[in-house]
C-alpha cells in the first residue's frame, strides 16, 4: 500500500512507526510547529519528529482543506490515506482521493465516544472496557462504518497515562490488521442511538466540585491526570492522585490531616489525596508536602 499518514500527538506515532514496517509512506502530514514550554518555543509535533527520524517527506499546513494542500496530496496518487488524531477535518475532496479512502484509527469503541477527548472521557465516567476503532471515514464526526474494533478493559485505578498506552500500541496492531483485510472486511454502520460524545477539554473540566461522590472525583482525577484541581486558602493545587476510602466522617471539601495523609470530604465518601501539585512547584507525594509545608485551611474553597 502506497499510504499517506495524518497525525499529530504522540498517540499516533506507533501506528506511523507499524506503518513504516509494512507499507510505504509516501507522505506524512502534521499540525505545523507550535510554541510550548514557559519560553514559548516553537517545537515539532511529536509524529514530525519520527518523520524527520526516518526522511519521510512532511506537509504541515494550517488548514488542509485548502486548494493548495489538495492539490499537492494529489500528486502522491496515494492507495490510502491514514488519520489518527490529525486535529483538523478533512474536506469530502481529500476523502475521496485515495484508491480505498480514508481510514481512522479512533480511541474508543464507536459509536460511543465520539470527539477530541475519548480517552479523558472514559476515565472520567468511570468506564470498565474502552477500546481502539478502525473506521472508513465520512465527512461526519467519527460516523464512518466501523472496519474492526479491539476491547481495552480499564482496571478500577488505571490513570490517563496507563490507559493511553495500552490503546496506542492496541491501535497501531488493529491499524495493521486491518490493512491485511481491507478488501474482506464488511464495513458496519454505526448505530447513531448508541453514540455519545467526547467533547474536547475545557480548562474548568478539571474544577473538582466536592459535592460530588468519592468515586466521581477520583475518576476525574485519574482521567485528566494533573487537570484536576481544587483552592486551598485562595491557591490552586493540582491534584494528581487519589485513593478512595471507607468512612464518611468528612463533610464535603472538608480537610483532615492524619498519620502525614491528607483526607478529604465529599458529597459521598472520603478520599485521601496522594499526590498534589501546589503553585509553581512541582508534583509531590502528599506525605513529603506535609514534610515541608503546614495545610491550615479547613477545607477547600
Amino acid at each position: 500500500m502506497q499510504i499517506i499518514f495524518m497525525g499529530t500527538p504522540d498517540f499516533a506515532v506507533p501506528c506511523l512507526k507499524r506503518l513504516c514496517e509494512t507499507e510505504e509512506i509516501l507522505c506524512v502530514v502534521t499540525q505545523p510547529d507550535r510554541p510550548r514550554g514557559r519560553g514559548q518555543k516553537l517545537l515539532p509535533s511529536p509524529v514530525k519528529i519520527f518523520a524527520q527520524e526516518k526522511n519521510l517527506p512532511i506537509l504541515q499546513p494550517q488548514k488542509v482543506k485548502t486548494p493548495e494542500v489538495v492539490d499537492e496530496l494529489k500528486k502522491f496518487r496515494a492507495d490510502l490515506i491514514v488519520v489518527v488524531a490529525f486535529g483538523q477535518i478533512l474536506s469530502q475532496e481529500i476523502l475521496d482521493l485515495p484508491k480505498f479512502g480514508c481510514i481512522n484509527v479512533h480511541a474508543s469503541l464507536l459509536p460511543k465516544y465520539r470527539g477530541a477527548a475519548p480517552i479523558e472521557w472514559c476515565l472520567i465516567n468511570g468506564e470498565k472496557i474502552t477500546g481502539v476503532t478502525t473506521m472508513q471515514m465520512n465527512a461526519g464526526l467519527d460516523t464512518g462504518d466501523i472496519l474492526l474494533a479491539q476491547e481495552v478493559p480499564i482496571e478500577e485505578n488505571m490513570i490517563l497515562p496507563e490507559l493511553r498506552e495500552k490503546l496506542m500500541t492496541a491501535g497501531a496492531e488493529i491499524l495493521i490488521e486491518t490493512i491485511k483485510q481491507l478488501d474482506k472486511i464488511k464495513p458496519i454502520k454505526q448505530d447513531d442511538s448508541l453514540s455519545n460524545y467526547a467533547p474536547m477539554l475545557k480548562k474548568d473540566t478539571g474544577k473538582i466540585n466536592w459535592a460530588c461522590t468519592a468515586r466521581e472525583i477520583h475518576n476525574l482525577v485519574r482521567g485528566l491526570y494533573g487537570g484536576a484541581f481544587s483552592f486551598i486558602g485562595g491557591e490552586k493545587f493540582k491534584i494528581w492522585r487519589t485513593k478512595i476510602l471507607d468512612n464518611k466522617n468528612l463533610a464535603a471539601g472538608e480537610i483532615k490531616i492524619t498519620d502525614r495523609k491528607i483526607l478529604v470530604g465529599t458529597g459521598g465518601g472520603n478520599l485521601e489525596i496522594l499526590e498534589l501539585q501546589a503553585p509553581n512547584a512541582k508534583k509531590i507525594s502528599a506525605a513529603d508536602y506535609l514534610n515541608g509545608h503546614k495545610i491550615t485551611a479547613e477545607k477547600f474553597d
